[in-house]
């Protein structure tokens, strides 16, 4: 299984609304990178196609997933951040150990990004309580994927 080190990128830029004016916006993404200058040159890549006009990245920082959980269908549109505690118990002490953890859902709603954390997390060893789910402002993801052309520095 990969590693991921997940940052959400703030992207600032002047969007045509409903009624045909312009507003500065500043929505976040998140991108799968190994630094805060990948992070910059990927998100910069990403967006570019899709915005006329300049944009600027206007805040990088880390995000701190463990696991992402993406879907398929169209009515998943929203991004879900999952925060669960993992119950293990000290085999010396007896104690029950918890542990948090933060897993992000793409999701149609609330109910449904419940449903895919759990369908997600099936083949789990461990017991887990979710203990909150709440929608976050991420407007897309871009997860790191080799290029078929690309050959690995030696």
């Amino acid at each position: 299984m990969a590693m991921h080190t997940w940052f959400e990128c703030k992207i600032r830029y002047e969007k045509t609304i409903e009624n045909g004016m312009m507003k500065k916006v500043t929505e976040p993404y998140l991108v799968d990178a190994l630094s805060f200058t990948e992070a910059e040159a990927r998100i910069i890549e990403e967006m570019t196609p899709y915005i006329s006009g300049e944009f600027t990245v206007s805040d990088i920082r880390r995000a701190n997933y463990s696991e992402l959980f993406n879907a398929e269908e169209e009515a998943a549109d929203r991004w879900f951040k999952c925060k669960l505690i993992f119950i293990t118990l000290d085999e010396k002490s007896g104690a029950e150990k918890r542990t948090a953890t933060q897993v992000l859902v793409q999701a149609a709603d609330l109910r449904d990004a419940v449903k895919k954390l759990d369908e997600g997390m099936k083949g789990t060893m461990a017991d887990y309580q979710i203990a909150s789910v709440m929608e976050t402002a991420i407007m897309d993801v871009y997860p790191y994927s080799a290029e078929k052309d690309d050959k690995p520095e030696v």
